[in-house]
């Protein structure tokens, strides 16, 4: 008896090896996949301006990356203590507008960086529902609590969140023209915005992201279809009942290591692991000549693992 409607999946041609150069942006679920890439030891940069939500947010960064326009004063605000930027997330906000705006010019330098030595870009889209600040009529990647009577709320068309995804993807391209893009919708339901609301936002992005790939040589990775099709079940979700549990995140890494990592990595994933694993290994006796020997052995398989590949550290 089959009891889980299976979404139908194959390898990547283009996989994701220990040589790999990752970009990772978008929604809190790239943060996610992030953290699994950066457990296993894979080579890349993840959110360098935090969590952005929305495409348009995304083609902000990344157009300001490869111009490397220079943060000033005039793009930080400061609200309840802290200085933000409108298009950043609020984890780079700060109460020194030095420190921040340092920050963000640290971000767009190592993203126009990353941008054009990267093998693999894996962009998350998490809702096609913007916020524009009446003040500049400039759509923002993040409101920081800044007062709702200061945005307008609009949901993107398909249109314009395809017409967006074409100006990333060009951009990207004139400095990286071999760059492979791997687009995903963000399973996480933003069900602030309203349940009927957040399936127009995320059909809305599916429908934009398949028009592109007609178009384009780039990828689509179903992680809102696996979370909506063979995870089926509330169980699979956080005590919020909107954001994917550690068991579904699991599962769903599980099969993007099956699309996007190349078998070649494999078996150094398996050792990465087993290092990772004995790292958090707390013995009942440091000193004694047991845990000595597992020491002894740990070290040497770190020492086997970096001689082949020189970027990877514990």
């Amino acid at each position: 008896m089959n009891l889980l409607t299976k979404i139908p999946l194959s390898k990547s041609k283009n996989p994701i090896d220990y040589s790999s150069q990752l970009l990772l942006l978008g929604s809190c679920f790239s943060e996610n996949i992030g953290a699994k890439l950066a457990y296993y030891k894979f080579q890349g940069l993840q959110n360098p301006f935090g969590i952005l939500f929305h495409p348009l947010a995304i083609e902000k960064l990344i157009q300001k990356s490869i111009h490397q326009e220079l943060i000033t004063e005039k793009d930080v605000f400061s609200e309840n203590g802290q200085w933000h930027s409108f298009d950043a997330h609020s984890c780079l906000s700060n109460p020194s507008k030095k420190i921040v705006i340092t920050d963000l010019n640290a971000a767009v330098e190592n993203t126009s960086a990353q941008l054009k030595k990267a093998s693999h870009i894996i962009i998350t889209l998490g809702t096609a529902w913007v916020y524009r600040n009446t003040s500049c009529n400039q759509v923002v990647a993040n409101c920081h609590k800044v007062p709702q009577s200061n945005f307008t709320k609009e949901l993107l068309s398909v249109d314009e969140v395809e017409k967006s995804l074409n100006r990333t993807i060009a951009l990207v391209h004139s400095v990286n023209p071999a760059v492979q893009f791997i687009f995903t919708v963000s399973p996480v339901r933003h069900l602030k915005d309203g349940f009927v609301e957040n399936q127009r936002s995320k059909a809305h992005l599916i429908s934009a992201i398949h028009n592109v790939l007609a178009e384009n040589k780039i990828s689509y990775f179903p992680s809102y279809e696996l979370m909506m099709d063979e995870l089926r079940d509330y169980r699979f979700y956080a005590k919020d009942m909107i954001h994917p549990n550690e068991l579904a995140i699991d599962y769903i890494w599980e099969k993007f290591v099956e699309v996007w990592i190349s078998q070649s990595a494999y078996i150094t994933m398996e050792k990465v692991q087993k290092i990772q694993t004995g790292l958090l290994h707390r013995p009942f006796n440091e000193k004694s000549e047991q845990h000595q020997k597992f020491l002894f052995k740990l070290n040497e398989l770190k020492s086997e693992i970096q001689k082949e590949f020189s970027h990877i550290r514990f």
